[in-house]
């Protein structure tokens, strides 16, 4: 179940943020970077 969970923030979070689009190469890794930050925490509190 915890997969599941994980796996579906993880497409949202790809979704928000292709849908917000970035036009810099620097704004496409700052979006990058906090999704991974979101994911990271999302797994250290399970």
């Amino acid at each position: 179940m915890k997969k599941v969970l994980i796996v579906t923030m993880l497409l949202s979070l790809l979704s928000l943020f292709g849908l917000s689009g970035c036009s810099t190469v620097e704004g496409v890794g700052k979006d990058i970077q906090k999704g991974g930050e979101a994911i990271e925490n999302t797994a250290k509190k399970h």
